[in-house]
C-alpha cells in the first residue's frame, strides 16, 4: 500500500466487523469478516447503516475507500441472519430499516466513495459496490445479485440502480438469473470503472483519492449531489416498493424452504 498515508487510530467505534481508519482526509472502510467472506452479520449490517451518517458528520473527511478484508468484497447475506429474519418480525423490520439507511446514506454521502472490489461482491455486497461513486474491481473479482435464487426480492439496491446503468432488460437478466458478471464485463457494461491487479487495488484507489483531492471541494460535492439526483428519483419511485416486497418475501414459504434445503445440504 505504498501510496497510502500511515493510518491513525480506528474511527467511529461502530463494530469490530466494520473497521474505519483515517488516512489523512480519507476514510478507509473495511468489511472485516474475512473467514465468512464478509457476509453481513447483524452487527455488520447495523454498522453499514450507521457509517454513512458518521462520514457525513466528519468535517475532516474528503473521500471514502470501501473494501473488504480477505479474499471477498462481500458475500452478501448469511443463512443465520436469514433464518432469524424469517421468524422474528421485529428483527425483520430492523433489517429493512437498516437496508433503507444503507442505500440513502450512500447516495447522500457528501464525499466521493470509491469501491475497491477485491473479490466477489454478491447480493448486498454488489449493491455496496454499485452505490459507490467510482468502482475499481480486481482481476478475478465479480458482481452478482442472487436474491431470487434464495426466494427473496432484491430490495436493497439491485432494482434501484441496475436499470439506470445497464437498462431494464440487462438488469432483469442479472437479477432473474443471478449470473456472475466478471471484472472485464463489469467495466464493459458500465458496472465498474477500471480493472486493477488485485495486489495493486488499494494503491490505485488511493491514487484516485489523490486526484480527487486536487479538485475544488464544494464543486466536487455539488457535482456528486447533482448526478445522484437520478438515484434520488429512483429511490422516491422504486425503493419503498422493492423493500416492501423484500420484507414480505423474507418470511415466504418459498424462501423458507429454499434456505432450509441449502442448510440441510451443507
Amino acid at each position: 500500500m505504498g501510496n497510502q498515508p500511515l493510518p491513525e487510530a480506528p474511527m467511529y467505534d461502530l463494530s469490530s466487523e466494520l473497521v474505519v481508519s483515517a488516512h489523512g482526509s480519507t476514510r478507509l472502510v473495511e468489511l472485516n469478516r474475512p473467514e465468512q467472506l464478509n457476509s453481513t452479520s447483524e452487527s455488520l449490517h447495523t454498522a453499514l447503516a450507521e457509517v454513512w451518517d458518521r462520514v457525513a458528520a466528519d468535517h475532516d473527511a474528503r473521500a471514502v475507500v470501501l473494501t473488504g478484508r480477505g479474499r471477498a468484497f462481500s458475500a452478501g447475506g448469511n443463512f443465520e441472519v436469514m433464518t432469524r429474519v424469517q421468524r422474528d418480525p421485529a428483527f425483520r423490520h430492523q433489517n429493512v430499516v437498516e437496508a433503507r439507511r444503507i442505500m440513502t446514506g450512500m447516495v447522500r454521502c457528501p464525499v466521493p466513495v470509491i469501491a475497491a472490489v477485491n473479490g466477489p461482491a454478491v447480493g448486498l455486497g454488489c449493491s455496496l459496490a454499485l452505490l459507490s461513486d467510482l468502482i475499481l474491481i480486481a482481476e478475478g473479482a465479480y458482481l452478482a445479485d442472487p436474491h431470487l435464487q434464495v426466494g427473496l426480492v432484491p430490495g436493497d439496491g439491485g432494482p434501484l440502480i441496475l436499470p439506470l446503468i445497464i437498462g431494464p432488460a440487462k438488469a432483469k437478466e442479472m437479477l432473474f438469473l443471478g449470473q456472475r458478471v466478471g471484472a472485464e464485463d463489469a467495466v464493459r457494461l458500465g458496472l465498474a470503472n477500471t480493472v486493477v491487479p488485485r495486489d495493486k487495488l488499494l494503491d490505485e484507489a488511493f491514487d484516485l483519492v489523490d486526484r480527487l483531492a486536487k479538485l475544488p471541494v464544494q464543486a466536487l460535492r455539488d457535482t456528486k449531489r447533482a448526478v445522484n439526483l437520478h438515484l434520488e428519483q429512483a429511490m422516491a419511485n422504486v425503493m419503498e416498493v422493492a423493500l416492501t416486497a423484500e420484507r414480505e418475501s423474507m418470511h415466504s414459504p418459498e424462501h423458507i424452504a429454499i434456505v432450509e434445503k441449502i442448510i440441510a445440504d451443507r
